[in-house]
């Protein structure tokens, strides 16, 4: 019979894991860090490789998948040429979303107003279980679009890139009390917009 609940010594197995994980990678993204700040090309191609896919996960959401990969090389550009100003008193990945969040942000009123794309492409599936998903993932993508940038950004280095609030405070350069009433007004709006599409809740 399928295992239904995971029993807790696995959950804190899991747990440990990934604390683990998360660890080596903090150490591995520091050293990398450390030597991109030496000048070592190898060490920011390898620095690109661990980061980009979060970044290019949150410009997706941001500002829809046709820009995501311009704006996620252009956020690395200027973060390597800002390096030097990285003092270390954040870990590097919040610091690298406060640049994608500015870069985002800055392209969103570049260009006024913007059309929301897919998160990504799904594969083709006729199953009644897939198919609404992805009409609840359409949905969920729609009502992101509407609300307004900045709560977007909230929402998504919380509720996506599981950001605290500290983090989220420091990458955004706001008030751990703003953080928290802008991401309830974000979920508020999104509550709405979902409501408004048809979503049951």
């Amino acid at each position: 019979m399928t295992e239904m609940f995971s029993s807790p010594r696995r959950n804190e197995r899991d747990a440990t894991s990934k604390m683990d994980g998360d660890e080596k990678t903090a150490d591995l993204v520091g050293d990398l860090v450390a030597a991109c700040q030496q000048g070592e090309r190898e060490a920011q191609r390898q620095l690109y490789e661990v980061c980009h896919e979060r970044i290019y996960r949150l410009m997706v959401r941001m500002v829809g998948i046709q820009d995501a990969a311009d704006l996620t090389q252009q956020t690395f550009l200027q973060a390597f040429r800002c390096l030097g100003q990285y003092a270390g008193r954040s870990r590097f990945e919040t610091w690298l979303y406060r640049l994608a969040v500015n870069e985002s942000l800055q392209h969103l009123r570049r260009r006024r107003r913007w059309e929301g794309q897919a998160l990504e492409h799904e594969p083709v599936d006729r199953s009644h279980d897939r198919r609404q998903n992805v009409e609840h993932r359409e949905l969920l993508e729609t009502s992101l679009e509407r609300i307004d940038p900045e709560l977007r950004s909230i929402f998504l280095l919380r509720e996506v890139d599981e950001l605290s609030y500290r983090e989220i405070a420091e990458a955004l350069e706001i008030p751990e009390g703003t953080v928290g009433s802008r991401l309830n007004r974000a979920r508020r709006e999104l509550q709405g917009h979902l409501k408004d599409l048809g979503w049951e809740m």
